[in-house]
Parts: structure tokens; sequence; C-alpha cells
């Protein structure tokens, strides 16, 4: 098609995307080149803004490395990874869910832990944190033999591929849900933390005045045969940016109670006060269990 008007080039472009051979590519092309399309007319993109934001863009990608994702962390500033996720898991976002975000710091062959186990390998100075977890189905069924990776942040709000001070794989654990569907393990509380503002997502937040916190949390990853792989995340109920996570990630059905106790721990005596415990119930959807490929190496 020559081109006369403004409108021939969308209707070239849409054209061109009818042709995918793939049926769920051609979907998905057509609808990225009508709205991109018509996001460039509803703004009247500037030339010079067209190519300030290409630039971002080879600078999102310049900025990815094996211990930083760039486009992950604007995804999720954006809100994008939040509503993903919301509307593939819970009957397609009709139903609560305790699917969440992956989050940039997974890794994947985390030591094997035996319930009621430490996760912590190196000198982490904190409360310590006794987490007890229940995996079940839909129906509220225990889910027995799941495996479960669990990484959280240090009380200092670093995870230990952050942190030259922790050990190789501290607050990183593989657990195996029992019999009643439960895994178990001490640990110590996480803190919440800034996203790293160094690059793209820092300047889009401090030009729109946002604060970079996501809330205290702790993931968990549950495998099983049958199962649609769980990447949940657990949020403390007491951390002061829980309504402002700047990821977009906390829901209702992820916010836990860390409860403290000043009083002497029943069984460990180096548990000293104020210590913490932390119980929640995760729900596993059916389908494929399957793994992601991990944001960082």
């Amino acid at each position: 098609m020559i081109i006369q008007r403004p409108d021939d080039v969308t209707a070239a472009a849409l054209a061109v995307m009818e042709r995918t051979a793939d049926p769920r590519l051609r979907e998905i092309m057509v609808a990225l080149v009508r709205h991109l399309h018509g996001f460039v007319r509803e703004v009247g993109l500037t030339e010079a803004e067209f190519r300030e934001a290409t630039a971002i863009l080879n600078e999102i990608g310049q900025r990815s490395t094996d211990r930083h994702n760039e486009a992950v962390l604007m995804a999720g500033s954006l809100g994008v990874s939040a509503l993903v996720c919301l509307l593939n898991n819970g009957d397609d976002g009709r139903s609560e869910t305790s699917q969440n975000l992956l989050g940039p710091f997974w890794r994947m062959h985390s030591p094997r832990v035996e319930n009621g186990g430490s996760i912590v390998r190196s000198g982490t100075p904190g409360p310590a944190l006794f987490v007890s977890c229940r995996v079940v189905d839909r129906d509220g069924a225990p889910v027995a033999g799941a495996e479960v990776d669990v990484w959280h942040s240090s009380p200092v709000g670093l995870y230990e591929n952050q942190d030259p001070e922790q050990a190789d794989m501290n607050l990183r654990g593989k657990l195996t849900t029992d019999a009643d569907g439960r895994f178990w393990f001490r640990t110590v509380r996480p803190a919440g933390y800034p996203i790293p503002t160094d690059g793209v997502v820092g300047r889009l937040l401090r030009a729109q005045d946002r604060h970079p916190y996501r809330p205290a949390h702790l993931h968990a990853l549950v495998f099983k045969d049958g199962y649609k792989t769980l990447t949940s995340q657990i949020y403390d109920s007491a951390d002061p940016h829980l309504e402002t996570d700047v990821q977009f990630g906390v829901t209702q059905a992820l916010v836990g109670e860390f409860r403290r106790h000043d009083e002497p721990h029943p069984t460990d005596p180096s548990a000293t006060a104020p210590w913490y415990t932390l119980d929640h119930t995760l729900t596993v959807e059916p389908g494929e269990a399957r793994l992601p490929k991990p944001p960082i190496e």
C-alpha cells in the first residue's frame, strides 16, 4: 500500500499482521499494532519523544545483566506484572489467588532443608522468625510431597546475591510438604527494601514523586505434578508500605501476620525476644507443573 495519510499506516500494518500464520501470534500482533498506534494518536507523540522512548528501551536492555533485570523492574513498576498475574489465576481473575510476582531474585538449586531446619547460612543479625505454612488445593485438601522453594531479603533489606556480607544461598532453601501439606522452617524476619533506582525505573519514580519501596515479604515457589506452579509472596501486615507497594504486588490473600513474641521461646533458647511467627496457607490450582526461567543467574 502506498501511504497517503496517517490512517493508511495503521491499515497497512494491520493487514500485514493479519497474515501471521500462528493464530495466537496473529491475535497478539494485531492487538499490539491497534493499541500502539492508538496510543501514539491519543498522546500526539512527538518525534523527539519517540526518539527518547526508543533510547529508553535500548537502555533497559543494556542495563539487564545476570544480576539485574531492568525490564522486570519496569513491568512491575507499571503494574503490568501484577495485572498479568491476576488475569491468569484465580479463575482468570474472578476469585482470590495465592499466585503473585516471581520477582527478580529467584535462583534455582536452593539447598535442601528438612522441615524444622534453618535457612540462615551466615551471620545475619535480626529477630528470629519461625514460619509454618500449609499448601492446599482449591477444595482445601492438603497437598503432600510438593517441593517448596523459599527465599527472602535480610533484616537490612538485601538478598544474598546483593550483599557480600552474606554467604551464598543465605536465606534460601527447598523444603517438601508433609502429609498434611505443611512445611516449616526457621529464619530471620525480613525487611522491606527499595528497588534499584539508578536506572530507567528510578528516573520514572522520581518524575512521578513515587517512593521506591516494597513491603517486607517472604517468597515461596510451590512445585508438584498436576498443579500449576505457584509463585507467591507473603507480605508483612505491619509494614508501612503495604498499601503503596511500588510494584503493585500486595493482594489481600497474601497479607500475613508476623506475630511478635516477647516471652522466651518454648523450645529454642537461642531465639531471644522478641521473636516472630508466621502461619499462612497457600492454595495451588490445577494445571501444568513448569518451573519459570530464573530472572537472574
